[in-house]
């Protein structure tokens, strides 16, 4: 008995000492960052409010957190909320999604509704549809198979297994992977499926030292026939007007062999292709790139000022069909990217709710519309946005967010700090190791034949037999006095105001 009372004390006296130690430790932790607190000047909360200061950061990090699991409603968060978040993680695990009780969707102004048909089409008699050809003068035309492709996101951006579960997820879905402005890179073609190479303002891949582009890169790049077509940035849609900008602690040494530039040090890519200053250039640029390349060449951009666009279209007019683009990409104003500034990405370029309905008109005013097939992107991610999409004109939709979430995005909103906790859009080896190609290329496949599914189902409950035969007569809008309005007579109301306008 004795000696256990011995025992007992001894271990007492230990736990005594550790933590006085422990504490002793944390006391000279305190007074350490007290005199650091009060001595530096950069934060004025800290100098003020010594130690106690530094749990304001804390909070708003955790901020976040709490937010976004606990506190925000399903459709409140921005830029996709939960409900939208959460159907997607839904159909790319389960291909598809019910569910029970009622619509939790707030019918507030802007807000989309289908005009269903009275005698929608029944299942297997549905007419055929007549394939849309992308770029039939062309050496090598383009028939794509899926109207829902993956929209534009570069190796460096994304990590490698990240790229990896795209090409393989797009080839078992049967549509098609963009390359984004970094490059091709052998990622992108490890799943054979078929490639939109994107050449960027920096031309990566296919430069030469000024940024101008480089025929004989991309006539090598070519021999490849997964490349399917070439795509010209003219901007994207988090920072129109500003080049790429790759960080960089992202720039590795098989990026940096890839996109032809320096490893460690950060990508940033003109605010224009430097051989293509104006409309005429711009051309010049096309043509040049359909020599090399063989392919069917176009551009993407974002909507702003209506002036250069018509001076485009007109260039196009004054030199022939055959000079125009094969095709135009259209990017809304709130797209998404790793790395944007603020001003540019919250208050820059027209949405593609308002540029899509414009460019179609644009289009069909010059006489260009069968010539030149429309694309769009620009959070773009559920069968409703993609539906709306078509009645507002589209032939095909791409989507990238939509794609990060089938690959497993929690929207950390880390993308720009290469700290992804899912991998997806980080280079360090520790997390990319949570994400395994194999199982996230089946949720690629899944969510891209979900999309096509859902929106075919739209399509067919508005009475017609696929999603590229809706129109404007199809959709509604909700307007600020809580009616729905259709898209056509909005947009009616809209071109006599702009023709008023002009007029005065």
């Amino acid at each position: 008995m004795e000696m256990l009372t011995g025992t007992a004390i001894r271990g007492l006296n230990i736990l005594g000492s550790l933590f006085l130690f422990v504490l002793g430790i944390i006391v000279a932790v305190v007074i350490i960052t007290f005199i650091i607190d009060v001595r530096q000047t950069k934060d004025t909360v800290r100098r003020n409010y010594p130690v106690i200061g530094r749990f304001r950061k804390l909070f708003s990090t955790l901020g976040e957190f709490f937010r976004q699991y606990f506190f925000a409603m399903d459709r409140e968060e921005m830029p996709f909320n939960r409900a939208q978040r959460d159907y997607i993680n839904h159909i790319a695990d389960e291909g598809k999604e019910t569910v029970a009780f009622g619509s939790t969707k707030v019918m507030a102004p802007g807000a989309t509704l289908f005009a269903n048909g009275m005698f929608p089409k029944l299942e297997g008699q549905h007419s055929s549809i007549t394939p849309v050809i992308i770029g039939p003068d062309a050496q090598h035309p383009y028939e794509p198979n899926s109207f829902f492709n993956i929209s534009a996101m570069s190796y460096g951006s994304l990590s490698k297994p990240a790229i990896q579960a795209l090409s393989h997820g797009a080839q078992m879905a049967g549509c098609w992977l963009n390359t984004g402005e970094g490059g091709l890179s052998p990622h992108h073609l490890e799943g054979g499926c078929d490639i939109v190479f994107q050449l960027g303002t920096g031309k990566f891949g296919a430069r030469n030292e000024d940024s101008t582009l480089n025929v004989e890169k991309l006539a090598k790049i070519c021999e490849n026939p997964r490349v399917k077509m070439i795509e010209l940035k003219l901007s994207q849609g988090a920072k129109p007007g500003k080049g790429g900008i790759l960080p960089a602690e992202k720039v590795t040494a098989e990026i940096a062999e890839i996109r032809g530039i320096t490893k460690g040090e950060a990508a940033i890519s003109p605010n224009r292709h430097v051989d293509a200053g104006t409309p005429e250039e711009l051309l010049d640029l096309i043509a040049k790139t359909k020599e090399a390349s063989g392919r069917p060449v176009g551009i993407k951009f974002v909507v702003g000022s209506f002036v250069p666009i018509e001076q485009l279209l007109k260039a196009i007019r004054a030199r022939g069909l055959d000079a125009a683009p094969d095709f135009m990409t259209i990017d809304g104003g709130d797209g998404g990217t790793g790395a944007a500034p603020l001003p540019l990405m919250d208050s820059m370029g027209l949405t593609i709710q308002e540029s899509l309905p414009l460019m179609d008109d644009l289009l069909r005013e010059y006489g260009l519309r069968d010539r030149i097939k429309l694309i769009v992107a620009g959070k773009l991610a559920t069968p409703s946005d993609i539906a709306w999409a078509f009645c507002a004109g589209a032939d095909f939709v791409n989507a990238g967010r939509g794609f990060m979430f089938a690959l497993g995005c929690i929207q950390a909103l880390k993308c720009n700090k290469n700290t992804c906790p899912t991998g997806i859009t980080t280079h360090d080896k520790r997390l990319q190791r949570g994400l395994d190609p194999t199982n996230k290329a089946v949720r690629v496949m899944s969510y891209a034949k979900a999309i096509r599914s859902e929106v075919e189902m739209i399509a067919h409950s508005c009475g017609v037999d696929h999603p590229r035969q809706l129109t404007r007569d199809h959709v509604m809008i909700i307007q600020a006095d809580g009616r729905p309005r259709l898209l056509s007579d909005i947009w009616i109301d809209r071109q006599k105001a702009i023709q008023a306008d002009e007029v005065n």
